[in-house]
């Protein structure tokens, strides 16, 4: 005998607050796994090793005159805790802020790449770095033609006397958490008409998170940029669903 409809309404009514609690509950750890791994995917900033790679930088650098370019860039890059830095450098250019690019990587235990145009520039590079006992990995080739083997950056330093400096910022091959884009001597009359809007227009999985200058040294154009693959969030594409298992009657709701 079928019980009364008032003990059916009860049955069904439970069941639905228990199917609605279970599904709650397994959605909060789903977005709270979400969240963790969002920040994953994010940079985020650690002001204690960023302190530790600038005191570092400092040590190393003392024969350098580089008005802190070198400090700066250093923590920075440790700070934002970059696992692929990369930077551009030519015959001539000073050492600083490759070794301060290199203190950062060891922090963060990252991987540190410097590209040169041609094989003296390689040499020069390599012997600077030497002199310090520093052995990071050179790419040898015009860095906007090299540029995108290079995936994943999350830091990269240019300079902002090459007339081609924009083009390498826009070939390069961001890593999905974004990524930190430095242009030194940013006060040269190449980068009075740059602007980041160039770097980040006609890549849509870039976007301009916010960009500052720094009279630091001869200036210091820095930006951060989000990429889609770090920065996408697919909670706002959620939605409640409700189904009714036509057998049992029973409601299940669930978020897709």
């Amino acid at each position: 005998m079928d019980p009364p409809l008032s003990q059916q309404v009860f049955n069904l009514t439970t069941k639905k607050q228990t199917n609605l609690k279970r599904t709650t509950e397994d959605d909060d750890d789903h977005d709270r796994e979400e969240s963790k791994s969002r920040r994953k995917m994010k940079l985020v900033w650690s002001p204690e090793t960023a302190s530790k790679a600038y005191i570092d930088t400092v040590k190393f650098c003392e024969l350098y005159q580089e008005s802190g370019v070198a400090e700066l860039v250093s923590a920075m890059a440790a700070g934002w805790n970059a696992n692929f830095i990369v930077e551009t450098w030519s015959q001539g250019g000073v050492m600083a802020t490759s070794i301060g690019l290199v203190v950062a990587s060891r922090h963060t235990n990252g991987k540190h790449v410097c590209i040169v145009p041609d094989d003296q520039s390689r040499s020069e590079y390599a012997r600077g770095m030497a002199a310090v006992g520093m052995s990071p990995e050179i790419v040898v080739g015009e860095p906007e033609e090299v540029i995108d083997e290079l995936a994943g950056i999350d830091f990269m330093v240019v300079d902002g006397r090459r007339k081609e400096f924009a083009r390498i910022l826009r070939l390069a091959n961001l890593s999905s958490r974004g990524a930190v884009l430095v242009c030194k001597n940013a006060s040269s009359r190449s980068v009075a008409s740059f602007k980041w809007r160039s770097v980040i227009d006609g890549a849509g999985s870039r976007r301009l998170v916010r960009s500052v200058f720094l009279p630091v040294g001869k200036g210091l154009d820095i930006a951060h940029v989000a990429t889609s693959g770090g920065n996408s969030s697919t909670s706002s594409s959620k939605r409640w669903i409700k189904h009714v298992d036509q057998q049992s009657g029973e409601e299940h709701v669930i978020r897709r």
